[in-house]
């Protein structure tokens, strides 16, 4: 195998849980086009993550609108799929939203069930997130919003205010190429999620998991 393409991470069916594991949380990745869920997916899984990136070709000509990411060449058609254990028993699953307009009726699917979501914003691009944004307050899913820096000189509150954020939605800068940092988001999003959880009057609080760039794995 090519070593510029080698994965040393074992596929999932090597990598069972651990036998403490109780608890599965399944989060989405949701954005426009060409924003980094792809490559978010694949820099913080724990296992080889699933894609299912196909080539763009000349039969997507007048459908999708690649303008905004000029140099991209594959698109997702599905999902992407990755795993990061947080500790003995709680486990995220990750599942990265296909951009492309065409495939947006597949949202609704990966939302379900979903424990919360990441919307992740090309800082160049801010209007490309309004619609995921719009389907997760339709949806009632938690949500928190990640900047990926293309090297946008945004400050993060011009972001927000672009975003007509509510003031209780996180918003925070990364950069999906790095473990560190996306591992950073996922810790604001459990812990928006817990914050929010135990707030709600009469709510089952839940467990709060450690939720520290070590302990993720």
């Amino acid at each position: 195998m090519d070593s510029a393409v080698f994965d040393p991470r074992p596929a999932r069916a090597d990598a069972p849980l651990h036998g403490t594991t109780s608890n599965g949380l399944k989060i989405v990745i949701v954005g426009g086009f060409g924003v980094g869920k792809t490559t978010m997916v694949r820099a913080v899984s724990e296992i080889r993550p699933l894609d299912t990136e196909a080539t763009m070709t000349n039969a997507g000509v007048g459908v999708d609108d690649p303008s905004g990411a000029p140099g991209k060449s594959t698109t997702t058609v599905a999902f992407d799929f990755g795993r990061i254990t947080i500790d003995a028993e709680n486990v995220l699953y990750l599942f990265g939203a296909p951009g492309q307009e065409r495939f947006w009726f597949l949202w609704d699917r990966l939302f379900a069930g979903a424990l919360g979501a990441i919307v992740l914003v090309d800082q160049r691009r801010i209007a490309d997130s309004w619609y995921a944004i719009d389907r997760l307050e339709q949806q009632g899913t938690r949500f928190i919003v990640a900047c990926n820096n293309f090297g946008g000189h945004h400050a993060i509150e011009e972001v927000r205010a672009a975003l007509d954020l509510d003031p209780h939605v996180p918003l925070v800068d990364c950069d999906a190429r790095s473990r560190e940092s996306c591992k950073r988001v996922l810790i604001a999003l459990v812990e928006h999620i817990y914050a929010a959880r135990t707030n709600l009057a009469g709510a089952r609080p839940l467990s709060a998991p450690r939720t520290t760039t070590e302990s993720l794995s």
